[in-house]
């Protein structure tokens, strides 16, 4: 069985077709399945009713996440769902003034995925993700049945952001990297899957103007974003800010320095949408990651094991 970010399944044709008849979900509950509905109420008492195609599905209050009966999660988990996909397994189905009314259970399902997905991943396992929610510190990412991994600000990519929304979406779907797994919680990274500087720096030649994102403004130059994982240093000119898009002409790209050296020659002011995300890897597992050219003398690696990830 495939563990997937909430929302995934749900319109598939073999999801409809199990939520579809009273028939359909008896079976899906024979078979141990895991499907999804969109819940369309939370109860005074944090009952969340999901809609069915057949009728309604009421997941009781301790049902609806893992942690929940313990005290270890907040309702907010319950509460926050309203409106979107959830997945359950069927735990009953009966009739209620001859509509269908199906008990169903959100934590089985994330315990189940904990069991047999979640609870096996390692360090440097690459993994399917859906950004949930965007802080200032990081994205809040589904990486199955709802089960939440926090993805750090700096483990975004190389090239530094302010806000994590300068490089994801909520509800966007993306590739991620388990970057560690402590006590049942997991956090992820992202950099070590958009490409080494040398495979970034292969996209551009020394003579061409191309776009980029000012990053950050210092006295000694403007550091400008070319692609998430490169980033080349501008001379200072004025009215450039932080944010601004930019078409800069590539100087120099020196592999033994990791150096691109920019000339800004137009600033624009206009919202900063993220672009599709450039995977150099997507999926297995890395033991570790070397992101600087055998030239350079400095050496920057990631080695992943079954503590947290060093980076050197």
């Amino acid at each position: 069985m495939d563990f997937l970010p909430e929302g995934r399944i749900y319109q598939t044709q073999e999801n409809r077709a199990s939520i579809s008849s009273p028939a359909a979900l008896q079976q899906a509950m024979e078979d141990g399945r895991i499907l999804e509905a969109k819940a369309y109420l939370c109860t005074g008492s944090h009952d969340l009713m999901v809609s069915l195609g057949c009728g309604t599905g009421i997941i009781p209050r301790e049902e609806a996440a893992v942690g929940i009966r313990e005290g270890t999660v907040r309702d907010i988990a319950i509460i926050s769902r309203v409106g979107h996909p959830v997945g359950f397994m069927v735990e009953s189905v009966g009739f209620e003034n001859g509509r269908v009314r199906a008990v169903l259970s959100r934590r089985k399902a994330q315990q189940m995925c904990i069991d047999q997905y979640t609870g096996k991943l390692v360090p440097g396992d690459i993994i399917p993700a859906r950004i949930t929610r965007l802080e200032s510190f990081g994205a809040f990412a589904d990486i199955g049945c709802g089960l939440a991994a926090l993805m750090p600000i700096d483990m975004m990519s190389v090239s530094r952001i302010s806000h994590p929304s300068q490089r994801f979406y909520t509800g966007e779907d993306i590739l991620s990297i388990v970057k560690t797994t402590e006590n049942g919680r997991i956090s992820l990274s992202h950099k070590e899957l958009l490409g080494s500087w040398e495979e970034n720096a292969g996209m551009f030649q020394p003579g061409e103007t191309v776009r980029g994102v000012v990053r950050s403004v210092e006295e000694y130059g403007i550091f400008v974003e070319l692609t998430p994982n490169l980033a080349g240093l501008a001379e200072k000119k004025p009215g450039i800010v932080p944010g601004m898009t930019v078409s800069v002409f590539i100087k120099n790209i020196i592999p033994e320095r990791m150096k691109v050296k920019l000339i800004i020659i137009e600033g624009f002011q206009e919202e900063e949408i993220p672009s599709p995300t450039p995977y150099r890897i997507t999926e297995g597992h890395l033991s570790s990651w070397i992101y600087s050219p055998a030239c350079c003398g400095k050496k920057i690696e990631t080695v992943f094991d079954q503590g947290s990830p060093v980076t050197t």
